[in-house]
């Protein structure tokens, strides 16, 4: 008596269901059916109640591996989890489901019950494809931009060089220089953050490949001059390692412009490491030091440009005079 109140009760749940259900004897005959059901697959349910479940429709749930599982499942050897699935009917598009199953504990073993959930995903899966092949889309379009921008930048570049080779004025000439190196700069930032997409930046290799390219384009003789790196394992978003990418190589041409006159050997070292949710980034050279003069320590612009990067980093300033050399410190506290 107690069996017959609880399948009753288990049946009218069923029938009454919001979720797309069936329940199957061990045979995979359908006892019950929601109208959930009926209504997501265009089934009568006078057409499924009594039959088996691979005869449902025009024998579209008539798949082996499937019946195979619900076979299982029943004897109690296997329960199928999010099983997916394609449903084919004639005139009609693919569906995409996903498909769980449960053997309900009843006290009378004989009379196997089997409880089949059945989740239509196609307009999610739809969704999942679209938003891939956008991402997808805008990789690439991405990587063209990226690809523009290094050729526009290479050809100002070598407009301005060739600029700087032809006027007479010396003043000019070292203003184009001077932009020209910028503009390598920049598209030296530029090809290390396009290696490294979009996310977050892990700063030592970023930095390692950034240096690499500082030396390739800026430095002509490696037996005199050379960069030293030494970087802990920080990682930090794109945008703050655009800032701190410029910041390096500006501090690098100041270095290769003031520290090292009259072809003088030495090395410019870069340091950069995090502690206690602050960070410290130091570029340091052996050269000469400080200029003693007034009109030489006037502010040019790439000291005005790493004081601006600096304050949108919520970072101080410090320049300290070396032995030999000069230091100057990029410090942001905690």
């Amino acid at each position: 008596m107690a069996g017959s109140v609880a399948e009753s009760l288990t049946l009218a749940v069923i029938t009454s269901s919001s979720t797309p259900l069936l329940l199957l004897d061990g045979a995979l005959v359908v006892l019950a059916v929601s109208g959930s059901f009926c209504t997501a697959f265009s089934l009568a349910p006078a057409t499924i109640k009594g039959r088996p479940m691979a005869s449902m429709g025009d024998g579209e749930w008539r798949l082996p591996q499937f019946g195979a599982l619900l076979a299982a499942t029943a004897s109690g050897s296997a329960q199928v989890d999010s099983y997916e699935m394609e449903l084919h009917r004639p005139g009609q598009d693919v569906r995409q489901l996903v498909v769980n199953a449960r053997k309900l504990a009843y006290d009378d073993p004989q009379n196997i019950r089997l409880l089949v959930a059945v989740a239509d995903v196609t307009a999610s899966r739809q969704a999942e494809k679209l938003r891939e092949a956008m991402i997808h889309e805008k990789g690439i379009l991405l990587q063209e931009v990226q690809h523009r921008v290094a050729n526009s930048l290479q050809i100002i570049a070598s407009v301005l060089l060739q600029s700087a080779k032809r006027v007479q004025s010396d003043e000019t000439r070292t203003h184009l220089y001077d932009a020209h190196q910028r503009v390598m700069s920049v598209a030296a930032v530029q090809k290390q953050l396009a290696a490294s997409r979009l996310g977050d930046v892990e700063l030592r290799t970023y930095f390692t490949d950034l240096c690499r390219s500082i030396s390739a384009s800026m430095i002509r003789d490696h037996d005199q001059l050379s960069l030293a790196l030494t970087v802990d394992d920080s990682v930090t978003s794109a945008d703050v390692s655009v800032s701190l990418g410029l910041i390096v190589t500006e501090l690098i041409i100041n270095a290769l412009k003031h520290a090292y006159p009259g072809h003088r050997k030495g090395v410019i070292r870069v340091d950069y490491r995090a502690e206690g949710g602050g960070w410290t980034l130091s570029v340091g050279d052996d050269g000469v030091g400080m200029p003693q003069d007034k009109a030489s320590k006037q502010a040019g612009l790439g000291t005005s440009i790493i004081e601006a990067l600096s304050r949108q980093l919520g970072a101080i300033v410090a320049v300290m005079p070396g032995n030999p050399g000069t230091t100057v410190s990029i410090i942001r506290k905690a």
